[in-house]
């Protein structure tokens, strides 16, 4: 990457600079254009991207985060690199070929100018496409080296592999796990705590197919995989007709169809530091997988599982992670209910009524040392991370992760 921004002439990069804030200002609208644009000119796209995310507007807004980023850091894209890879992943997973990018550009342009009208002028568009050239190439050069390293890894593969549901566990009356075992046979690629694979569904009645991501919530190392997928709203709300179809239709002995494990949120092994995980909901699915992780291959490294739920009927894996605190002295496990039953009460199943918040983590953790890891719903992910920023949590520290696009802390 170090003369990627070579490419781009000094004028080019000042004008792309220059009306980067008024692309900021419009993105939104933009991207949402674009999208409409694209899909329109290339229906077989949707068989790629999220509909819930573009229906409620997640996708354009991530895009337009991105654009603007990319364009304040024109002349020096290696600022931007953590943000590319973690893109880049997310492509990876999806299997977002090089040969797509070309069009991407084309309708961001178009959208540009079909929002921006006469102040977009010839020198804005040609800048910006100029631009998008260098930043796809950014894009397309470390996925290439994603999909070779996922490929070249024992058991790995690129593309979608068929994998049988071996077995599908109810976890709580709104999650339910599935162990994903290989149809051939073959062996499977390692990953680390905290990634995620692709599923793709072709859904009866549905034109196209639909793409989720899933984070893997089991350690890594075992012969099969285990994702832990929540119910969605309904059958046909485009945010939960994969869950849904999961849930009421795939049975043990069907197939589905995987792509290799990906993803940037996750464990640092190489610290013995005291590790803490916050989860609410369904968030917990990369949490167990970690905690998993560290109670088997750092059995001395102190580690304090958190987790939110509405109640202990939608709580999931507490049976599970309740007998791993309790057969590893080196791990923790607190429970919060916003909505505790009268179930929960006489049985003890929570901590504390209500919600996180920092005065109960000092409570309980005594100090703020440590790597932090959280996920959940993005209320709740808003609230765990201004916690520990006024708890002076040093930001190297905090490690969080968006399911879908990313959003604003």
């Amino acid at each position: 990457m170090t003369t990627t921004a070579t490419k781009l002439d000094e004028r080019t990069i000042e004008i792309v600079k220059s009306t980067a804030p008024v692309l900021a200002q419009h993105g939104e609208s933009i991207t949402k254009r674009f999208y409409e644009m694209m899909f329109a000119n290339h229906p077989e796209l949707l068989n790629v991207f999220n509909h819930a995310n573009q229906k409620q507007g997640k996708q354009p807004r991530a895009l337009a985060n991105t654009v603007y980023a990319a364009a304040q850091h024109i002349d020096n894209l290696e600022a931007i690199l953590p943000v590319v890879k973690q893109i880049a992943h997310k492509h990876r997973s999806l299997e977002i070929k090089a040969d797509q990018y070309p069009i991407v550009g084309k309708h961001l342009l178009l959208a540009i100018k079909d929002v921006l009208g006469d102040a977009a002028t010839d020198e804005i568009i040609d800048a910006w496409g100029k631009a998008y050239g260098v930043i796809a190439d950014v894009f397309i050069q470390v996925e290439r080296e994603m999909y070779e390293a996922a490929a070249k890894k024992n058991g790995g593969w690129n593309g979608f592999r068929e994998f049988l549901v071996q077995k599908k566990v109810k976890e709580s009356d709104v999650i339910t796990s599935f162990y994903l075992k290989a149809k051939d046979g073959e062996a499977i690629s390692d990953f680390l705590p905290g990634q995620y694979v692709s599923v793709r569904c072709p859904i009866s009645g549905e034109k196209y197919t639909h793409i989720r991501q899933y984070s893997l919530s089991a350690a890594p190392g075992k012969d099969h995989y285990r994702i832990s997928v929540k119910r969605e709203a309904d059958d046909y709300s485009p945010d939960g007709i994969v869950s849904n179809y999961l849930h009421s239709q795939v049975k043990e002995g069907d197939v589905i169809e995987v792509t290799a494990p990906a993803g940037d949120f996750v464990l640092n092994m190489d610290s013995d530091e005291r590790v803490v995980l916050i989860s609410g909901g369904v968030g917990l699915t990369p949490m167990v997988s970690m905690l998993h992780s560290l109670v088997e291959s750092q059995p001395d490294r102190n580690v304090r599982f958190i987790h939110a739920a509405i109640n202990g009927q939608t709580h999931a894996m507490h049976d599970e992670v309740k007998h791993i605190a309790a057969r590893h002295d080196n791990a923790a496990y607190y429970v919060c209910y916003e909505k505790p039953t009268e179930k929960d009460r006489a049985e003890r199943r929570f901590d504390k009524e209500g919600y996180i918040d920092l005065a109960w983590l000092q409570s309980i953790l005594k100090d703020n040392s440590g790597d932090f890891y959280f996920c959940g719903p993005s209320p709740f992910m808003k609230a765990i991370n201004k916690a520990l920023t006024d708890w002076n949590v040093p930001a190297e520290k905090i490690h969080f992760e968006f399911f879908g696009p990313a959003d604003q802390l």
